[in-house]
């Protein structure tokens, strides 16, 4: 691993372990439960990735948002979740209901020819569970800078597991991420907007609890045991989940808390900052995808590596900062449509 590369890769840690602490004080419980596939026969496994229309319809895969207000974050979360108590108007527009998969980033690669920053890179970051007589672990251990790996190939040229095209595309840059969304006339989604959509017409959730129905059994994909060492795998999934596996929201988006931490629009500038005209769009309109070494943006929703025991951000308010050119194992998208056709 060059210099540069370990500089990067160690940058990265910080921000996917902070909070750790937080996570640390509270306990854990919750039971066993059969696989939910079965109820969403037209998602999770048996779903091929590819939404009905995608390439001829404009809003393939997409649900309506209609308009309303949002309180961003939580006064019972971690500091850079903290509201401000401003009420955002959020405009009607659509958004993919769940993740971007792997078959339509395959979708746009074979389209268009694009080669991501993890491609020209040569290697990214990528979650490795470690051994079972591991020692004392120092924060960030169990990440791995693999040489190869990228979204067609997450584990990297050693390993023969070839991205499944059902699964959430992962190990792509928010530059990546973007070039995606413009293909098909979209965007990614504000922070606001992906917070309101991702609330489903409710309110946030209570910090000190899981993501689990009124069975105890689990709702999302993420984290069940003590991590890094032991995943009960109670939801069914080590690491990624097939999009759909669990139940939709209000609005039938799927997978907004857990699976993969999801980009956004918006720059990460540390605690929630007031928007003035109370347009939480305005400022990114004209603004192009974060490129700049080192330049942060912010992500949604927690992923497969959250647990009770750390992270402890399997919520629709949680928020961290992600370097923007930097491709990880537990990071994808979603994009969103606005304006007339959007309307």
């Amino acid at each position: 691993m060059s210099r540069t590369s370990r500089t990067r890769l160690a940058a990265a840690v910080v921000m996917l372990v902070a909070g750790a602490c937080l996570a640390g004080l509270v306990g854990r419980s919750g039971s066993m439960h059969a696989a939910e596939a079965a109820t969403l026969p037209h998602l999770c496994n048996s779903y091929r990735g590819l939404p009905e229309g995608f390439g001829s319809q404009a809003r393939a895969g997409m649900v309506r948002v209609p308009a309303g207000t949002v309180r961003l974050g939580s006064d019972q979360g971690y500091s850079e979740e903290q509201p401000t108590g401003e009420s955002l108007h959020v405009d009607a527009f659509w958004i993919d209901r769940t993740e971007v998969t792997n078959a339509q980033f395959s979708a746009f690669v074979d389209a268009t020819g694009y080669v991501t920053g993890a491609e020209r890179e040569g290697a990214a970051a990528v979650f490795q569970a470690p051994r079972a007589d591991h020692g004392v672990l120092r924060d960030g251990e169990w990440w791995v800078w693999r040489q190869g790996a990228n979204w067609r190939r997450p584990q990297g040229v050693a390993s023969n597991a070839a991205a499944k095209p059902n699964e959430p595309v992962v190990l792509v840059t928010h530059a990546d991420a973007i070039a995606y969304a413009r293909w098909l006339g979209r965007d990614l989604p504000s922070e606001a907007e992906w917070e309101y959509a991702a609330q489903g017409g409710g309110s946030a959730e209570q910090i000190d609890r899981e993501p689990r129905d009124a069975q105890g059994h689990p709702t999302a994909n993420y984290w069940q045991g003590i991590f890094p060492d032991l995943n009960a795998t109670e939801d069914g999934y080590a690491t990624l989940a097939p999009v759909g596996c669990f139940a939709a929201n209000g609005y039938g988006l799927f997978d907004v808390i857990g699976n993969v931490w999801e980009l956004t629009r918006d720059r990460y500038t540390g605690s929630h900052q007031p928007h003035g005209n109370g347009d939480p769009v305005a400022s990114i309109r004209q603004a192009g995808a974060a490129s700049r070494r080192g330049e942060q943006v912010v992500i949604k929703g927690g992923s497969f590596l959250c647990a009770r025991s750390y992270c402890l951000r399997y919520r629709t308010t949680a928020r961290q900062p992600q370097e923007a050119d930097m491709s990880t194992s537990h990071v994808g998208f979603r994009t969103v449509l606005r304006g007339p056709t959007g309307s």
